[in-house]
């Protein structure tokens, strides 16, 4: 029997996936930034994300779960705060 699909696995499938094979997710202000979305994996910083003025948190984790995507599968890692 397969599990029910959830909001998260329909709006942020990879996201999900990460926390579902033991990654994490840090969301909030991480000083100096003021607000940024971080995804991690085991060994790899995947994806970190300045939230942009007026991006809604909705929006950010958008954006999030397409990061994640690209760093699986083509090793694209996006860092938008050490950039």
């Amino acid at each position: 029997m397969s599990k029910p699909t959830s909001l998260a696995d329909t709006l942020w499938p990879n996201i999900q996936d990460l926390i579902d094979n033991g990654g994490n997710l840090s969301i909030g202000q991480i000083p100096p930034v003021r607000c940024a979305a971080v995804a991690a994996d085991e060994s790899n910083m995947l994806a970190a994300l300045l939230r942009r003025d007026g991006e809604s948190l909705v929006e950010l984790l958008d954006r999030l779960d397409t990061a994640i995507d690209k760093a699986i599968e083509q090793e694209i890692y996006t860092d938008e705060i050490n950039a």
